[in-house]
């Protein structure tokens, strides 16, 4: 193994705006008997990070610590080896073994309480948050990750540094999809029936064709609907979902049709192509307000809408129409990230 510099380049924080964004020369952190120090092997640039760099300390998941008086290093998502075993932790860990971190850590603060405002009520913090983050050399995996059971192996040498570092997005989508609840009766004078994940045999719908929402594209097929239909503004991103995914879709049975709402109208593409009817499952996976009250009107009667992508601070109130949810019986979802069980499954794919 390589020997550990006193040194590493690192993409920091140090207050609120673009303006407080560097990449800047930072000491090499030492790990305490109960940390790791890993290698960052790989590491992917989540979007989440504009609304992180753009709110400073008045993001939620900072819980008021000052990022001009503590700088945090960014980077939520990274592949990354071993380098450095605490003293209590020699008999569980070794230098060489590789592991993908979650990055959504539900525990209360071990280190640095002092910096949180209302510590007491803090019950999660996040790696790219106050945990440091995968956009550096090295990354400090502290108490919080490893008691959390956020530190996932990979077993699969073969696995890409770089693909493993996307099983962290890839996880937030299986998550998601697994969040789709469908209320059924076999028979009206039956109990209902709970199923999990997308209407096998149903109609899907997909808005935003991003990296995110092709993500969405390959998972959703695994749950066989009968008709993926994938909405975006931008050309470009239609033609890639066709380009990766069409053949796929066709020998799964499954009709993938992409369309661009400049040129046609949804409700009415949804209804043609279902015979009448509108969508079972409808997933934004773009942080759009307009996109999100306009998808609701995509839904038939019980079917599912899951508001994926975020929100900006102060751009995050939207219109619901309670009739659509009242009279259609429609359940609103809201999925944000994956726990370590959706990263472990993540891996085996």
């Amino acid at each position: 193994m390589t020997k550990i510099p006193k040194t590493m380049r690192a993409l920091v924080l140090s207050g609120q705006g673009f303006d407080n964004l560097a990449i800047r020369e930072v000491p090499v952190a030492k790990p305490r008997a109960k940390q790791l120090l890993a290698r960052v092997d790989a590491a992917s640039i989540c979007t989440s990070l504009v609304k992180l760099i753009e709110q400073g300390s008045k993001h939620s998941y900072l819980y008021g610590w000052d990022t001009q008086k503590y700088p945090i290093i960014l980077g939520d998502e990274g592949s990354v080896t071993i380098v450095e075993v605490g003293s209590d932790l020699k008999n569980d860990y070794k230098v060489g073994q590789r592991f993908v971190v979650q990055p959504s850590v539900d525990i209360s603060p071990i280190n640095h309480r002092e910096r949180y405002e209302n510590v007491d009520l803090v019950n999660k913090v996040a790696v790219s948050y106050t945990l440091p983050g995968h956009l550096a050399e090295y990354i400090l995996i502290s108490e919080e990750t490893i008691q959390a059971g956020c530190l996932l192996p990979i077993t699969d040498k073969s696995i890409p540094y770089a693909h493993a570092s996307n099983a962290e997005p890839i996880s937030c989508c299986l998550s998601g999809q697994e969040h789709h609840l469908h209320l059924q009766q076999d028979r009206t004078v039956a109990e209902r029936k709970i199923y999990k994940g997308l209407k096998q045999g149903g109609f899907t719908v997909i808005v935003g064709a991003g990296a995110m929402g092709r993500m969405h594209i390959d998972i959703a097929m695994s749950y066989l609907p009968k008709v993926i239909l994938v909405v975006d503004f931008i050309g470009d991103r239609l033609e890639r979902s066709q380009q990766l995914f069409a053949k796929k879709a066709q020998k799964l049975g499954i009709s993938l049709v992409l369309i661009n709402p400049k040129n046609q109208d949804i409700i009415k593409a949804i209804l043609k192509l279902n015979n009448n009817k509108l969508a079972d499952d409808v997933i934004v996976a773009v942080g759009s307000a307009k996109a999100i009250e306009s998808s609701q009107y995509y839904l038939a009667r019980y079917g599912v809408l899951n508001l994926f992508g975020g929100l900006k601070k102060g751009e995050d109130i939207v219109k619901l129409d309670a009739g659509i949810i009242h009279y259609k019986e429609i359940n609103v979802t809201g999925s944000s990230g994956g726990s370590p069980w959706d990263l472990a499954k993540t891996l085996e794919l």
